[in-house]
């Protein structure tokens, strides 16, 4: 095998990987997203718990005891 041909393999393999691992930063990407929508809304649904709960200031608003 001549240099030349193992060097193009290598880059093929590299950018094969490369590839590769774009597509798993994207797929990382979208569930990082849906995930911080998941979070967003079950924060909002807490909040709205605690507002119905009672009438007192919802605990994420009260300052913490050593203040």
């Amino acid at each position: 095998m001549s240099d030349t041909q193992a060097l193009e393999e290598k880059i093929a393999h590299l950018e094969r990987m490369v590839a590769d691992l774009s597509d798993e930063v994207a797929r990382r990407g979208k569930e990082i997203d849906r995930m911080s929508r998941l979070v967003g809304m079950l924060a909002e649904r807490e909040a709205a718990r605690e507002a119905d709960a009672s009438d007192s200031i919802p605990l994420a608003d009260q300052r913490p005891p050593h203040w």
